[in-house]
């Protein structure tokens, strides 16, 4: 089941094209990466899903209804510029937001003390904002995200302004958050975290998904059949099968070396592990994925290229 779904989303902006037809589905339950260059379309996506601007054409649907004003109460956003209001105090600011997400009183005030006991920021409560850090600011809209347990929360950016250790606790926070049934929209540059939290991604660039699908399933896509071999043994002459072909041999300690070796599409690694250990003994086997760093680059740069190309052609 999909909480959103994008269906041929276009917007445009006078003579500039945003998003061109753009679809991604949102497994329920999962944290979801949107990813993309600056000025790709992220943001104009995310504007659309919360309601602050409308597409051009298309359709979304939000847990399995046409998204209308009703379903703003049941979404999150944590936008990547600040939107607190400088001047007041933190614990009306976050009871003002709460009760404009419809929380009573009494409500905001139960989940608020649980969120500042769990971020120990107990004696922030009556600080002003602008008198807190970039990342003690980013902690209470975190929390004004969230306080109010949306279906769906939307993060652009949510670690801008942290350290580690407090990048590690607003990661905890949001698999907790999956946990417990809510579906989060993650967006970021930092693709390690993406490797680390999403189930699912999609990669816009030029105003269109290049690339849509489990993390698993779009990191094997670009598998190249290559396997990184540590040894012990004579790295000169390995006597590999024909079609195998060896790269970035590196001696690390007198025959103890590391290896990359491609091997042929028609071949299993276990052809690649028989041929090896007759000749060495084996100490590290492993296959070469692709990051999603490396998946990011190859994708964003290989599109632009193309379209220099076509351009460069139809000029």
């Amino acid at each position: 089941m999909n909480i959103l779904e994008t269906h041929n989303v276009v917007k445009r902006y006078a003579a500039h094209t945003a998003l061109d037809n753009v679809s991604i589905n949102v497994p329920d339950q999962s944290i979801f990466g949107l990813l993309g260059p600056n000025g790709a379309g992220k943001t104009s996506l995310i504007r659309i899903i919360t309601q602050i601007t409308a597409p051009d054409s298309g359709e979304i649907i939000f847990n399995n209804s046409k998204l209308d004003p009703s379903h703003i109460a049941q979404i999150g956003y944590l936008p990547e510029e600040r939107g607190l209001y400088k001047k007041m105090k933190v614990g009306e600011h976050l009871l003002y937001l709460a009760q404009l997400k419809g929380l009573t009183k009494n409500e905001a005030m139960d989940k608020l003390k649980i969120w500042f006991i769990k971020f120990d920021i107990k004696t922030w409560w009556d600080k002003k904002v602008e008198d807190l850090s970039k990342g003690m600011q980013q902690k209470i809209q975190f929390i004004a995200t969230v306080l109010h347990q949306p279906k769906l929360i939307i993060l652009d950016e949510p670690f801008s302004g942290f350290d580690p250790i407090n990048a590690n606790i607003i990661k905890d926070e949001i698999l907790e958050l999956r946990k417990q049934g809510s579906t989060i929209i993650f967006s970021t540059h930092r693709m390690e975290s993406v490797e680390e939290l999403c189930d699912y991604i999609a990669l816009i660039n030029n105003s269109k998904v290049i690339l849509n699908g489990s993390t698993k399933e779009v990191r094997h896509q670009f598998k190249t059949n290559t396997y990184y071999v540590e040894g012990r043994g004579n790295n000169q002459h390995l006597n590999l099968p024909e079609g195998f072909i060896q790269s970035n041999m590196e001696t690390l300690d007198d025959d103890y070396f590391k290896i990359n070796i491609k091997i042929p599409s028609t071949a299993s690694s276990n052809e690649l592990i028989q041929s090896l250990i007759k000749e060495i003994e084996i100490r590290t086997f492993k296959e070469n994925i692709p990051s999603m760093n490396e998946i990011f680059i190859s994708s964003v740069n290989g599109e632009n290229e193309v379209k220099k190309i076509l351009s460069d052609i139809n000029n």
